[in-house]
């Protein structure tokens, strides 16, 4: 049996998005579903800063997984400003976790940028919640830009983060068409009308922009869950900035996860 995948995580921890993500990949690890092992967690939150960010930790340590903290909001009152010392922290960061030897770092819920330093030490891997040809930004910025664009399909990838944010090489992706059932009705409440229209009326409440949500969101942990799974059998393998597969040719545009990813869906059923 191959050795396990040794992954490194880091989180801002800030509540139960980041608590469940780390619950289904430790879970699957333990059943043995992930041959890996996560070797740190790391936070730029401390003990203390927010309720939401204690919980994570508490899971963490249930997990028994070491825990390292460095907080950025401190370091942002001492240097004044952030932007301008963001190497100086981010070698703090590296500093800290100088003991530990990840082959690949989990970007999950992480609030800051890694910058150019850590790109380059770490293989670092970032969920973002569009396609690869589709729109950067929050997943709230995303989906207002679908439905502005009334867009066919959505998805989500995993991709190397890069000092080109949102945009580093595609490891892995799933789609989901926004056409048919269950989507018909939403698009036929919103019509022809322009977004900021239909923003400035419903908001985050539009039964539309919550549905792409709802869809995209069961399916994202599934995605970092298959894409470790894939990682850690070989299926797929990072070799620097390139993707390749089991016999070492290289795989462009990323690697499609739908069908795992609906069977997985359909596991979870009752």
């Amino acid at each position: 049996m191959a050795a396990p995948l040794v992954i490194g995580w880091l989180s801002t921890g800030r509540g139960e998005g980041s608590r469940g993500l780390l619950r289904l990949v430790q879970s699957n690890i333990a059943s043995g579903d992930i041959n890996a092992s996560i070797t740190f967690v790391f936070s730029n939150r401390e003990p203390g800063e927010a309720e939401g960010s204690d919980r994570f930790f508490q899971d963490v340590k249930g997990y028994g997984i070491p825990l390292v903290t460095f907080s950025s909001r401190r370091f942002r009152e001492q240097v004044g400003n952030f932007a301008a010392h963001r190497l100086e922290y981010d070698r703090e960061v590296m500093q800290r976790l100088a003991g530990y030897a990840p082959e690949l770092c989990v970007l999950a819920g992480y609030m800051l940028i890694a910058g150019s330093e850590m790109c380059r030490k770490y293989t670092l891997v970032n969920l973002h919640p569009a396609l690869p040809t589709g729109p950067i930004g929050t997943w709230q910025e995303v989906i207002w830009k679908l439905i502005e664009t009334r867009s066919p399909e959505t998805g989500a990838m995993i991709h190397l983060a890069t000092e080109d944010v949102d945009r580093g090489p595609v490891l892995t992706y799933f789609s989901l068409p926004l056409t048919g059932a269950p989507f018909t009705q939403g698009w036929q409440e919103i019509g022809g009308r322009p977004v900021g229209e239909i923003k400035a009326k419903y908001g985050e409440e539009l039964p539309l922009f919550k549905l792409i949500r709802q869809e995209e969101y069961r399916r994202e942990p599934l995605l970092l869950v298959e894409t470790l799974k894939a990682l850690a059998t070989g299926v797929i393998r990072i070799r620097g900035q390139r993707l390749v597969d089991a016999s070492g040719k290289q795989i462009t545009g990323g690697h499609c996860l739908d069908r795992e990813i609906e069977v997985a869906l359909q596991g979870r059923s009752p």
